[in-house]
């Protein structure tokens, strides 16, 4: 069954534009879990503008699910991570003045950089994952690095979704199929929401995990946070 990992980013982002510690971080990421939710997902960036490093480090003792933490390999995001030992790294291209990931790695450019830093978490038994477009090409080179998985950005396929979502599908599930054959696992995000997520999982049934943050925090303002992400798992059903 494919897991849902909840992103609460958003969740800091609003705690940190009033300052203090409302709404808490902590207990969203606990409540989540009790939920429903398969996981729980953080990207701290340089600036901490939504989730800071702290938050992480204070998010760890209370993962019952798996923890996910994604971000550029800067030094100081490698050093996070090897202290915090996450289930999963997800490693993504972000410039540190992005306002979300917009693109996946060039993986036949990076692939020496890469493969060192990958190989520098699993020594640490920590799941590795790429992020990655639907370019052959960086998908079997992201194989080469030795990560476990792929994570698929997916916000071609929500923008286009709705014009023609065979279409729009169809470079994803041929890059779903790349991945299987080069034995490494396949996660997806980015803009996956309640009306396109279920066509993706149908057409890409053995993907292992998304990540969903923005749609679901802003859905579960008008839903609440439990039923919202009840309505997520559903589409994975």
């Amino acid at each position: 069954m494919t897991k849902l990992s909840v992103n609460i980013n958003k969740i800091a982002t609003l705690r940190n534009a009033r300052g203090g510690n409302v709404p808490n971080v902590l207990t969203a990421a606990i409540n989540c879990q009790l939920f429903g939710a398969d996981g729980i997902t953080v990207h701290p960036r340089p600036d901490e503008r939504h989730i800071r490093y702290n938050d992480v480090l204070e998010i760890k003792p209370l993962i019952t699910t798996e923890f996910n933490i994604e971000g550029y390999p800067s030094k100081e995001f490698i050093t996070l991570v090897l202290s915090v030992r996450p289930d999963q790294v997800t490693l993504v291209p972000d410039p540190h003045d992005a306002i979300t990931s917009n693109a996946g790695w060039d993986t036949l450019k990076n692939k020496i950089f890469l493969t060192e830093i990958v190989s520098e978490f699993r020594k640490k038994g920590i799941r590795t994952s790429l992020f990655v477009d639907t370019n052959p090409v960086n998908i079997e080179n992201a194989a080469l690095t030795g990560t476990d998985r792929v994570e698929l950005y997916t916000e071609p396929y929500a923008s286009g979704f709705n014009r023609n979502a065979i279409e729009a599908v169809e470079p994803f599930i041929k890059a779903a199929e790349i991945a299987r054959n080069a034995g490494i696992g396949l996660n997806a995000g980015h803009d996956l929401n309640l009306d396109n997520l279920r066509y993706f999982h149908q057409s890409i049934p053995w993907i292992e995990e998304v990540s969903i943050g923005h749609a679901l925090i802003s859905d579960a303002l008008y839903l609440g946070l439990e039923n919202a992400i009840q309505m997520y798992k559903r589409q994975l059903a």
